[in-house]
């Protein structure tokens, strides 16, 4: 055979060949970008994962994803989360999964034009980052975690389960972009409901300790610990330090009650990385961030901890027990 049929054969071959079984050609291997708790926290990665499987995505099959964790070292230090948000958006993914607002503030900041899908930020509006939970415009779209009056639903449960509490204090991270926008919430709620709240604020984690001290000498009868992700990263923390302070604690996340503290009612927030899963897909198949409505949470679980309750000596009343959606024994 000459040298000019032998190319022309070989060429032809090589075109007739099909891919072999199981291989994905490149070319359809979308990248995403994870950044968010790492899979220690409550299962939320594996959450995420979960809900990409239920649309046919598999990690090293059809996608890559490249993971970044905002655990604990992060914390109170915007610099290296802008270095790492960097990072991945130099890797030109199809979609960035962020999860906290600081992340996905770090994001928008770092792109206009790799799409953003968030998870879990109280109020993306009044943190910039969208136009409005209808009309998100823009790169960034997702879930939020919190409603309008969920802060209120929260004091008023802590106030029916301790009706002898005068005072309820309030833990806010310092840190947190929206700490007051959450602060005038509790504020507002707690004029309407006519309770009196003494409201501390701490950088966790080197705060938290001086923090639940001072809610000790206020003499709080009870104390609401407002939602953010480094107050989540800290749970065992704060938990640990209310129990130690013999205080009834209510979170906006049902794996604070879980970790031991008394009361929780929030929306899921396994539900809330499942259902990110849904962004991603859209956004995969073409759709545009800035046209896909941000989600609000519907439904809300409270669960109670009555081996915390008994442990400081806590009679919860017989109606809050009948409305919960887990009680912990």
């Amino acid at each position: 055979m000459d040298r000019r049929r032998f190319l022309l054969t070989s060429l032809a071959g090589a075109v007739a060949t099909p891919v072999g079984a199981g291989a994905q050609p490149t070319t359809n291997v979308r990248t995403i970008a994870f950044f968010g708790p790492p899979p220690s926290a409550g299962g939320l990665v594996q959450a995420f994962l979960r809900g990409l499987d239920d649309l046919g995505y598999v990690d090293g099959r059809n996608i890559k994803i490249e993971y970044r964790y905002t655990d604990v070292p992060l914390q109170g230090n915007p610099a290296r989360m802008d270095q790492i948000v960097a990072e991945l958006v130099r890797l030109k993914p199809a979609v960035l999964v962020v999860s906290v607002t600081e992340a996905a503030l770090a994001a928008k900041k770092a792109t206009s034009a790799i799409p953003i899908v968030m998870v879990s930020v109280p109020d993306p509006v009044a943190a910039g980052l969208v136009s409005s939970l209808g009309r998100p415009g823009g790169n960034v779209t997702g879930l939020t975690r919190q409603t309008p009056d969920l802060i209120g639903k929260n004091l008023q449960l802590l106030k029916e389960a301790l009706t002898h509490a005068t005072v309820i204090g309030v833990l806010a991270n310092s840190t947190d972009p929206l700490r007051s926008v959450m602060v005038e919430e509790v504020k507002e709620a707690a004029t309407s409901l006519g309770v009196k709240v003494s409201i501390v604020e701490a950088r966790p984690p080197i705060e938290l300790d001086a923090a639940f001290a001072t809610l000790h000498s206020n003499r709080v009868g009870a104390v609401l610990v407002l939602g953010g992700g480094a107050f989540y990263l800290n749970r065992t923390q704060i938990v640990a330090l209310a129990l130690t302070r013999r205080l009834p604690s209510m979170f906006q996340a049902r794996e604070f009650a879980e970790a031991g503290g008394l009361l929780s009612y929030a929306p899921s927030t396994t539900d809330n990385y499942r259902r990110a899963a849904f962004f991603v897909d859209r956004i995969l198949r073409g759709a545009k961030p800035g046209d896909l409505p941000v989600e609000q949470p519907t439904k809300f679980e409270l669960v109670i901890n009555l081996k915390t309750a008994k442990a400081l000596n806590l009679t919860i009343p017989p109606s809050l027990l009948a409305r919960a959606d887990q009680v912990i024994e």
